[in-house]
């Protein structure tokens, strides 16, 4: 399995999540259940502070976890929000002050697109027409979108989990054509925003993500310069993985924030005055967050151990390996009641869905585990329900809940 995050790696005998007991908060909300760690949240905010340059500002794409409770106490910890879709924007516009809420995704619908424009969010355009349908709702309305330009990089971030640059994409305008982009938009009476440039994510490499923050830099400025406009913000995007896999080793962020530092140091006069933005999700919340799910039958099947438990991918499809993932590898997960106990016997943790996908821990290490256990599945603050198919055949929702 995938290494355990290091707030739990440590613990003994009971699992326990900002102090309080696993068991108890499964009693008081019911099997399966989520739950999110505010405190880990916070903490690794405060890292990021720590480790990047001062102007750097912090946004949260709140895709990797739309989670009211969660949402509303990020909020005032970063100083942007990042949404994908109308409804993630209705979210972010109810914790925080529109100006402040950036709205990126292909596919805008002319009402979305209208919403942001009548709340006054920045639309991020992804394409020549999607900017021609903005400009005509903001008119329609008698406001002018705020508008910056998403650019499709022509470079990709090495290493990463999930490539959106350096190739032919419905994320993003090329990167030669998106001058022409602008010149429309400020042609149109747009409110010039800036450029969101996005080469990838889930990178543990730090050398690769300073590479590819110093090549965005540079992108920002060429396009600056060409178009004769310098961007009032340019959103490196993210990309910042997470150790989820045996073998993976956690992203040295100290070292990625003293680069760029450096790069900022060294930026192009166009953007000598431009605010810079890094737009993270998985990393600020993935390892806050517990999925817990009750071991309902053990079972043997010629040789093999099961244990079926009463969550599944319906609620975490990316802990199955059927999120993206080419080969499936296993994460990290542990009986909650035997925190630190010797593995005893080799199962496998299957889910109560009628489909050989619904595998949560494939042929792992666990001490002696019987009915009535709880499972806990780990790194499950990023992507989990919102990420999930919860209506396939039917099943209860599980319950979500905040702590610390």
């Amino acid at each position: 399995m995938g290494p355990l995050p290091p707030a739990f790696a440590r613990q003994q005998g009971a699992l326990t999540i900002a102090g309080e007991d696993a068991a108890a908060l499964v009693a008081a909300h019911g099997s399966p259940l989520f739950v999110y760690d505010l405190a880990g949240v916070a903490a690794q905010v405060a890292r990021f502070r720590a480790a990047m340059p001062v102007a750097i500002g912090l946004h949260y794409a709140i895709k990797a976890n739309p989670y009211a409770p969660l949402l509303a106490a990020m909020a005032p910890l970063v100083d942007g929000l990042d949404v994908a879709s109308g409804g993630e924007l209705e979210r972010a516009l109810a914790v925080k002050p529109a100006g402040a809420v950036s709205f990126a995704g292909p596919g805008k619908r002319d009402d979305e697109l209208a919403a942001a424009i009548a709340a006054g969010a920045t639309l991020n355009i992804e394409s020549a027409g999607e900017a021609r349908r903005a400009l005509a709702v903001g008119e329609r309305l008698g406001i002018a979108p705020r508008a910056a330009v998403r650019v499709n990089p022509d470079l990709e971030l090495r290493g990463s989990g999930m490539k959106m640059g350096g190739r032919a994409s419905p994320f993003g305008i090329d990167a030669e054509e998106a001058v022409a982009v602008v010149r429309a938009l400020i042609a149109g009476g747009a409110t010039w925003r800036g450029f969101h440039i996005f080469a990838g994510s889930q990178a543990l490499d730090a050398g690769a993500l300073i590479e590819t923050q110093a090549a965005t830099l540079a992108l920002a400025a060429r396009l600056a310069d060409a178009a004769g406009v310098a961007p009032p913000l340019v959103n490196l995007g993210g990309g910042f993985g997470v150790p989820y896999f045996a073998g993976d080793v956690a992203l040295d962020v100290e070292r990625v924030g003293a680069a760029l530092t450096e790069s900022l140091e060294r930026r192009a006069d166009v953007l000598a005055d431009s605010g810079i933005a890094l737009e993270l999700g998985r990393w600020l919340v993935a390892e806050a967050g517990v999925y817990l799910t009750r071991v309902v039958d053990r079972k043997v099947s010629r040789g093999e151990t099961f244990l079926v438990v009463d969550g599944g991918l319906h609620h975490q499809l990316a802990a199955s390996g059927n999120f993206g993932t080419v080969v499936r590898r296993n994460y990290p997960l542990a009986v909650a009641g035997r925190m630190g106990a010797v593995g005893e016997e080799e199962v496998s943790v299957v889910g109560c869905l009628c489909t050989p996908l619904d595998r949560l821990g494939d042929r792992v290490l666990l001490p002696r585990t019987a009915e009535g256990d709880e499972i806990a599945v780990f790194l499950a603050g990023a992507y989990g329900l919102t990420a999930s198919p919860s209506a396939f055949l039917g099943h209860p929702a599980p319950a979500e809940v905040v702590v610390g």
